[in-house]
């Protein structure tokens, strides 16, 4: 039987670890946040730089170039904040899942010793109904052990998609820098 003491620990551990979690997600936001400004800031002045190159130019030939050195970087660009992106939400993930991990590990030990005290003190004759209950939580505990493999893989999967994705484009984007570099000269 559980005591006042055991539940207000538990609804005490459960209150750490929403304010710990809140703090994971600010400590993500604040990132990005800082993120978007520097990015903000490099634009605007890159704007301006790429204004004044552009009012520069005295022919098409001169603009046609212009044009296509200014493709490479913006595409690079583009793919690096992406990746910084991937990363804050990636980490950010991660932290979540291991303090979530953690608390589910902790709950299922708690289970299993709370099944355990009451296998002990169930009446003779209970035996079938105890290894039945016993049974059924060995076999949750494997299903949700399954479930967190799974995930972790398809996050794996997707993180080398994803990488494969950027590395891809920005390949094609050099390719295609290239080809407009040829055809202006």
């Amino acid at each position: 039987m559980l005591t006042a003491e055991q539940i207000l620990a538990a609804h005490k551990a459960n209150v750490e670890t929403l304010f710990g979690l809140t703090n994971k997600a600010f400590e993500g936001v604040e990132k990005l946040v800082e993120l978007n400004l520097q990015v903000a800031k490099t634009a605007l002045s890159e704007v301006a730089d790429n204004t004044a190159a552009a009012l520069s130019v005295k022919d098409a030939q001169e603009l046609l170039t212009l044009q296509a050195a200014l493709l490479q970087p913006s595409a690079e660009k583009a793919a690096a904040y992406s990746r910084h992106l991937y990363d804050i939400a990636s980490s950010t993930s991660s932290e979540v899942a291991k303090v979530t991990e953690g608390q589910l590990a902790d709950a299922q030990k708690k289970f299993t010793a709370f099944v355990d005290n009451a296998a002990k003190n169930a009446p003779a004759g209970s035996e079938n109904a105890v290894a039945l209950v016993k049974s059924a939580v060995a076999a949750a505990n494997n299903a949700f052990e399954s479930v967190q493999k799974a995930t972790k893989q398809a996050i794996e999967v997707a993180e080398s998609n994803f990488q494969a994705a950027t590395t891809q484009a920005v390949k094609a984007t050099q390719t295609a820098t290239r080809g407009s570099k040829r055809a202006s000269a």
